[in-house]
Order: C-alpha cells, then sequence, then structure tokens
C-alpha cells in the first residue's frame, strides 16, 4: 500500500503516515492530498485534522466537505517542536501556522525580535533553516540532522500537545465497523432549533458527540456545514438510526457519512 502526505519527509504527518504504509508520497497542501485520493491516485491519505492546543485544521475540515472520500483509520502522535538553526544568530522563524501557534508564547518570551514566516509544513521550515542561517526552522528534534543545531527541545506552549491524523481512502473503502464516526451535514437550511434538532438525533440515543465543527458552506454568507465526530459505530443501531434522523432534518441539502474506524496511538 501506498500513501501521500504534508511533505517534504520528515513531517509530524510524514511520521504518521509511516504507521500507515512502508511507502509514503508528499504534497503540499491537505486539499492535494484528499484530491489525489479521491481521484484513485493513491490508496490511502494522511491528514492533519486537530491539535490538542490549536484545535481544528480548517484547510482538512473543508477538503473531506469537497471529495468524496472515506477515513478509514485515526491516528494520534504527540508533538515535540524543537528550535532547529545554523547557530542562533537567527532572525527569522519558519514552520507551519499550526506550529508557530503552538509555540506562540515561547517564541514571544526568548525571541520577541524574531519575525515568523508560515511555510507549507514543519519540515519545510527545516529546509529554509538548512538553506538560510537567518532562519530557524520549528520541528521534530530528529530533523536537525548533522548541519543544524537544537537550540531549544520541547518549545510547544503545551507539554500535553498532541495532534489527530485521519486516514482517508477512496469512497468505496467506508467501513460501518469501528469504534468512533464521522460524519458531515449540510442542512442548506437556517431557522431556529436546527442545530438542536441535529445535536438531539444523537442525545436521544445517549450518542457521545466528541467533536463538532460549524464551516462556512461557501454558497452564502451565514450558511454552514456541521462536521460531527461521534463515538460509535455505524454497526450499532442506535448510531445508523441517529443517522437516519440526520439526514431526514437534512433532506434539503446533504449528509456525507465518511465512515467507521478505530484509533490507534503513534508514540515515535
Amino acid at each position: 500500500m501506498n500513501a501521500v502526505t504534508l511533505g517534504p519527509a520528515g513531517t509530524y504527518s510524514h511520521r504518521a503516515a509511516r504507521a500507515v504504509a512502508a511507502e509514503v508520497s508528499f504534497r503540499e497542501s491537505v486539499t492535494a492530498i484528499v484530491d489525489a485520493v479521491s481521484s484513485g491516485e493513491f490508496e490511502r491519505g494522511v491528514v492533519p485534522i486537530e491539535n490538542s492546543i490549536e484545535g481544528s485544521v480548517s484547510e482538512s475540515l473543508d477538503a473531506l466537505a469537497d471529495y468524496e472520500v472515506a477515513v478509514t483509520r485515526e491516528i494520534v502522535t504527540p508533538i515535540r517542536h524543537a528550535l532547529l538553526a545554523q547557530d542562533d544568530e537567527f532572525e527569522i522563524v519558519a514552520s507551519h501556522s499550526q506550529a508557530l501557534a503552538q509555540c506562540r508564547n515561547w517564541l514571544e518570551e526568548y525571541y520577541p525580535d524574531a519575525g515568523l514566516e508560515a511555510v507549507a509544513s514543519t519540515a519545510r521550515g527545516v529546509e529554509r533553516a538548512r538553506e538560510d542561517a537567518r532562519v530557524a526552522g520549528i520541528g521534530h528534534p530528529d530533523n536537525a540532522g548533522d548541519d543544524l543545531e537544537i537550540l531549544a527541545e520541547d518549545i510547544q506552549d503545551q507539554t500535553s500537545n498532541a495532534t489527530r491524523f485521519l486516514v482517508v481512502a477512496p469512497a468505496s473503502a467506508r467501513s460501518d465497523a469501528g469504534g468512533k464516526t464521522t460524519l458531515i451535514v449540510y442542512p442548506n437550511a437556517n431557522y431556529p432549533g436546527l442545530l438542536l434538532e441535529l445535536l438531539e438525533a444523537f442525545a436521544d440515543r445517549n450518542l457521545n458527540l466528541s467533536r463538532i465543527e460549524s464551516r462556512p458552506s461557501g454558497e452564502r454568507l451565514g450558511d454552514y456545514l456541521f462536521h460531527f465526530d461521534v463515538d460509535a459505530g455505524l454497526y450499532e443501531d442506535h448510531m445508523a438510526a441517529a443517522v437516519e434522523d440526520v439526514e431526514e432534518i437534512a433532506d434539503g441539502g446533504w449528509v456525507r457519512v465518511l465512515g467507521s474506524y478505530d484509533t490507534e496511538h503513534v508514540l515515535e
């Protein structure tokens, strides 16, 4: 099996993807990853969906809503950020926007005068540091290699920093088996009590929502779709019944069930 994830080599996504496939390829954006899986170019894709400090990854939420794909697995991995540079005379810190945000307080305390540069991935920021002595990168300490110094380790603002990754597959790989289910709902409506109706479909059956997120639909201002993570599998009768209720409530729009899956913790 081959998988595609955020590159270049050495990203946290790459570390998660190695738990999925021995052969890993790279793209520069989450949208490109999901598109490559949807088109059949790759069997699996690994995308970040949520960080314990900075919350959900908007590009991942939007890509999952825009393409017909399934989710077959969830990988949770701790995030250990280090500051990597040729020396301590750098002027700019480059990394993925999420990594910069996760280290915001630390950077303000120790390097308040350094400029911040958002790049496509943590590994791309480390590459910038290798190419330019004025730049430091934020990434996993193993990415330092022989040509960069580890100026500081564990610089994330919370020691419990962890990221959830979803393993994306073609829609045909969708499964009803697993302890968790993700679905996206576009009601194509807006009236008092709409969200309550959607939530009651799960609450009335004692189903726990571990995540609910709203995103603009892109159709018009004030129009939203909803992402739900439910702690139950589609093989369970009460979960299947809840989805039927949601589909009835959103009959003027659409419901995309991405499937049921289990969680794996990757510690490396």
